[in-house]
């Protein structure tokens, strides 16, 4: 029977469950786990935090004003053992929240609407584009936003034939709206402000 040698690799990896996240220090960093594997960041930059609020009280103020659901910033969201994220910002419809928290308060289905706001360094931007793009694909998050606070762009992906598709990238002269929420208009420029 050949070991592994120091040094050597094998090809098993360790899979995080949402459960070794109690074991894990209460610290600044947040702790997100996809198909088992565990990504800690940093304390967002001023810029992130800017939009993640700025995109949060749009969305908040045409809910408040419709009565068809709620956004919340940065709510935990366990789709399974393996798959924990805290999205930037949430909106839900009030039909589904209805049956979609646990006892602890998290979500534990897709809310329609998910929006992540990029942070500098090319694993942080993969993450946001690739990892969380096929899990929220998966998972049957109808829309997705990506907010990119440097360049003020959004990029708007869309469920088309049981994916989400880019549709269409919006710049600060541009108005942003859709059709999961019936008369929602919101200025690009108004995210970065």
């Amino acid at each position: 029977m050949n070991q592994p040698t120091t040094g050597e690799r094998t090809d098993e990896r360790v899979r995080w469950t949402t459960t070794d996240l109690e074991l894990l220090p209460d610290s600044s960093n947040r702790y997100e786990i996809i198909d088992g594997e565990l990504f800690v960041t940093r304390a967002p930059h001023w810029g992130h935090q800017n939009a993640s609020g700025n995109a949060h009280a749009e969305l908040r103020g045409w809910s408040l004003s419709t009565g068809l659901g709620k956004a919340v910033q940065a709510p935990g969201v366990i789709f399974s053992e393996a798959d924990n994220v805290i999205p930037d910002v949430v909106w839900i419809s009030n039909e589904r929240l209805a049956t979609g928290l646990d006892e602890s308060g998290h979500l534990t289905i897709a809310p329609e609407l998910i929006v992540e706001v990029l942070s500098p360094g090319t694993q942080n931007e993969q993450r946001d584009r690739e990892t969380k793009l096929k899990l929220y694909t998966e998972r049957g998050v109808q829309e997705y936003w990506i907010l990119d606070w440097r360049v003020q762009q959004v990029e708007v992906y869309r469920r088309q034939n049981a994916i989400l598709k880019l549709v269409a990238t919006l710049f600060v002269s541009d108005d942003l709206t859709s059709p999961l929420l019936p008369g929602f208009v919101c200025s690009v420029a108004s995210l970065f402000v």
